[in-house]
Formats: C-alpha cells, sequence, structure tokens
C-alpha cells in the first residue's frame, strides 16, 4: 500500500497543472464556439457589442395586454424597420427563463439555439384575432438610429404576464424604444371601444377576458317608470357628450348610477341599453367571482377611457359592515373609485337587488354614486308596453287589459317569458295572431304548482316559500280570458 510520505508530491503538482490547463483549454474552446453561436451572433452582430456588455430594459404587462403590445410592436417596427424578421430561441425550459437568460444559456452552455418564434392567437374583438409572438426577438434601431433588438414573451413566474424586452449596448436607446412601444400601445390599443367582460378560469391566472358584441336597444325597448330613462340619459349620456365642454369649465367627468330593485325588474336590461348608446366608450362588465379583478378593470377602464364600468349585483361584495364581516373586494371597490381623477372619463354602474344592504360609504359619498334610481316591478301602463314589445310585432287579438289585470305584481323578465310561451302556443296551432286561448295556456301553465320555483327566478313577487297549499289556487288563479267583444 502506498502511503502519503510515497506520493511524488512534485510529479503530482506537474499532473494537478496540466490536467488545468487542459480544462482551461477546453472551457475556453466551448465558451468561443458558443459565443459564436448563431443565436447570440445574430443579437451581439446587430447590437455591436459583447453580450457581457448588453443593457436590457424590460416592461410587464397583463396577458390580456398581449394583443395590445403586439399591435405596438407591428406599429414600432413599421415605423423603423419594416423589412425586419422575428427569430425566436428554441430548446430546454423556456417559460420561466427571461430572454438575456437564454442567450447567456446559449453562450455557456450552448443549451439554446437559432430558430423560429414561438406564435399564438389573441382576440381582439368578439369574432376576430390576431397572431402574436408568444417568444421571439426582432432587430431593429431606436428612434436615434441606435441598433437595438426587440423581445416579446410571455412568462410564468409567480404570476403570468406578458414582458417586452429591450437589449442594446446602452440604456438610453433601450428606454425610448420601450417608451415609444408604451405610448403606441395605450394610442393603439385593440380593446378601446369593445364591451369586455372579465371571467372566471382555472388558468390565466383567473384573468379571462371575453369580448361580447354591443347591444343594439332602443329606447322604446326599456320601460321603465316615466322619465326615469330620461333621468339616467341625461346623467351618463348627457355628460358623455358634453365631456369637452365640461372639462374646460373645469368640471368633473367621473359619475355613478346605481340601479336598485327587485330582481327580474330591468336593470341589466337598462345597463345594455346604456352601454349601447355610448358606442364609443369601452365597457367593461364585472359579474360573479369576476369581481375579484376589479382593480384590474378599473385601471383597464382608466387607460381606456371613455369608458363604463357595470358591476352586477353589487350587494355581493359591498353589504353594509356593521352587518356583515367586511369583503376585502368591497375596499378594492371603494379604493378603485376614489382613484378615478375628476378629467378621466369613466362611469360607474352598480346594480342591486337589496339596496337596504349596502355598504353607506359605497352609497352615500359624494363622488362614488352620484344617481340612483328605482327600477320597479313593472305597473300597470308598463306591463302593456311591455307585451306588446314582447310580441315583437307578432299580431295581439286578445284582451290585453285582462292580461295585464292577469299579470299584477310580475316582473319584466316573467312578461318576457309569458309572451316567449305564448308565442310558441300560437306556432303550435299555426296562428297567426295571439289570442285569449293562447295567453290563457300560458298563464295557467305558468300558475301551476309545478312552476313555482319558476316564478321565483322570474322575480314574481310570489315565491315557493310564500304560498300555503290552502291558498295556493286562489292566489295563483290568473282571470280567464274572454274573446275580445266586436
Amino acid at each position: 500500500m502506498v502511503g502519503v510520505t510515497d506520493i511524488d508530491l512534485a510529479g503530482a503538482r506537474a499532473l494537478a497543472e496540466s490536467l488545468r490547463q487542459v480544462y482551461t483549454a477546453v472551457a475556453t474552446r466551448i465558451g468561443e464556439d458558443n459565443a459564436a453561436s448563431p443565436l447570440v451572433a445574430k443579437v451581439t452582430d446587430h447590437l455591436g457589442c459583447p453580450l457581457s456588455d448588453v443593457v436590457v430594459v424590460e416592461e410587464k404587462y397583463r396577458l390580456y395586454e398581449h394583443a395590445a403590445l403586439q399591435t405596438a410592436a407591428d406599429l414600432y417596427l413599421g415605423a423603423h424597420s419594416p423589412g425586419a424578421q422575428w427569430f425566436g430561441i428554441v430548446g430546454g425550459e423556456r417559460r420561466w427563463e427571461s430572454i438575456i437568460n437564454m442567450l447567456l444559456s446559449a453562450m455557456r452552455e450552448g443549451s439554446r439555439m437559432l430558430g423560429r418564434p414561438d406564435y399564438g392567437t389573441a382576440p381582439i374583438g368578439p369574432e376576430a384575432t390576431i397572431e402574436v409572438v408568444q417568444l421571439g426577438l426582432v432587430a431593429t434601431t431606436a428612434p436615434d438610429g441606435t441598433p437595438v433588438v426587440v423581445g416579446l414573451s410571455n412568462r410564468d413566474d409567480y404570476d403570468s404576464y406578458s414582458l417586452l424586452t429591450v437589449l442594446s449596448a446602452g440604456r438610453e436607446a433601450a428606454t425610448a424604444v420601450r417608451d415609444e412601444v408604451d405610448r403606441l400601445k395605450r394610442e393603439h390599443d385593440p380593446f378601446r371601444g369593445q364591451v369586455l367582460s372579465f371571467g372566471f378560469s382555472e388558468h390565466r391566472d383567473n384573468e379571462l377576458l371575453t369580448f361580447l358584441p354591443r347591444p343594439e336597444l332602443g329606447a322604446e325597448e326599456v320601460v321603465l317608470p316615466e322619465g326615469r330613462l330620461e333621468a339616467i340619459e341625461d346623467h351618463i349620456v348627457g355628460i358623455a357628450e358634453q365631456a369637452d365642454r365640461l372639462t374646460e369649465a373645469g368640471q368633473h367627468l367621473r359619475r355613478g348610477l346605481l340601479l336598485y330593485g327587485p330582481p327580474g325588474t330591468g336593470k341589466t336590461h337598462t345597463t345594455r341599453y346604456l352601454i349601447g348608446r355610448l358606442r364609443d366608450h369601452t365597457a367593461v362588465l364585472m359579474t360573479g367571482p369576476a369581481m375579484g379583478k376589479i382593480d384590474y378593470a378599473v385601471a383597464l377602464a382608466r387607460k381606456l377611457q371613455p369608458s363604463i364600468v357595470v358591476v352586477e349585483d353589487v350587494d355581493l361584495i359591498a353589504e353594509d359592515r356593521s352587518h356583515h364581516e367586511t369583503s376585502p373586494l368591497l375596499f378594492s371597490l371603494l379604493d378603485a373609485m376614489d382613484g378615478i381623477s375628476g378629467d378621466v372619463d369613466v362611469t360607474f354602474v352598480l346594480t342591486t337587488n337589496r339596496v337596504e344592504a349596502l355598504e353607506h360609504a359605497l352609497v352615500q359619498r359624494p363622488g362614488r354614486v352620484d344617481l340612483a334610481v328605482e327600477v320597479p316591478p313593472p305597473d300597470a301602463v308598463a306591463r302593456e308596453r311591455l307585451i306588446r314589445l314582447y310580441a315583437r310585432n307578432r299580431p295581439i287579438a286578445a284582451d290585453t287589459a285582462k292580461v295585464v289585470a292577469a299579470t299584477e305584481g310580475v316582473t319584466a323578465s316573467y312578461i318576457k317569458e309569458l309572451l316567449r310561451r305564448v308565442i310558441l302556443v300560437a306556432l303550435r296551432s299555426d296562428a297567426p295572431a295571439l289570442t285569449d286561448d293562447h295567453f290563457d295556456t300560458a298563464l295557467q301553465a305558468m300558475s301551476g304548482d309545478s312552476q313555482a320555483l319558476t316564478r321565483a327566478l322570474l322575480g314574481s313577487q310570489e315565491t315557493p316559500s310564500a304560498r300555503t297549499h290552502g291558498d295556493a289556487k286562489d292566489h295563483r288563479a290568473p282571470a280567464r280570458l274572454q274573446p275580445p267583444s266586436c
């Protein structure tokens, strides 16, 4: 057995030095080969500096802003390098790494190669999409002519986002490109003037934007008590039409409308009418779980002004703090509404079925809600109008006065469903007009015991829990319709 004292220390040192030189030479050669790789060379040759001297400027955006970011990048390239072609990075897991780290990996390890960009599609309207670069780079120039490389990527870090990366030999050039792309994004955002709905998804960090067609409703289709639609239009549409003059006069544009009343009376229908009237406004709709993104929605509305933010069933997040534990979403809503400065043209429209339960800080502080309008169940005159509206120009040969009497206390939703069933009965008999028998058949069907839950869902004042078996027949039976007299 050879002991320590038997080792030739001088020979060992010589062997170690030889191995070190071999390792250094191999590492240097690998580094030189990787540094000269097509991917690294494509970047450094354009910038005119080694990768170690490259300045990186980045800007993060929400995933739903990727379409706007791509639009801005295309406009920038069209102005500064119309013939520029995107190129990509291939190899390995890329969702977690920044573009500069992938380039460094290509230089040090050769684990990334030059390839084609990754593409995807992004919606820009109810029926329109554009192609977007999900991972790619393009060689271009800064506004002053300095060479830069622009990169777009989607990242999965602590959350998901889209990333704009600008590489340059100098910080000023990279910053100038970043700022110009951001300006183009704000000015040419394809979301501006659209109707957007925040939804819910297990993916995309629960940020799912859906495009909706803009409603097409005439004033005659909104049946409210006399004077109320005019008051709503004057407050919301009237201010929008005089926005420039009001601003010149030093008046604020921010406004808040609260529509309250029982379910099914027409609150959502009224908001749809307003969205249709404000055709040049971006509309952002918030319902259900999407209310968790209220701060994002308001930030989007601020960027895309003039805009209207609709929060349906606001009582779900804004109940009176004296009665219930405070929802964090209430504070988000209050902060969002307070964060809109007076010269920003953003309208808040809130709806609720339980106005008595609303937090006072929301409805009693000026600047948050400055007009509250009750939307009650339709009276006799309104029910007559609704019957003819939902008949959709189909001839009516029935005594509508008796239909009106038989539907006392119901909502607009109830009458809409009633007319659908009446028309279905008429179609089955191939009748050209709606008769008393058609109405009577539909009313009898909707007033039966088995339809109690349906009536409740449609907003009828009668609910299953409110009725007893003994008085059910008298309570539910409508007046028997008779043929109109000649």
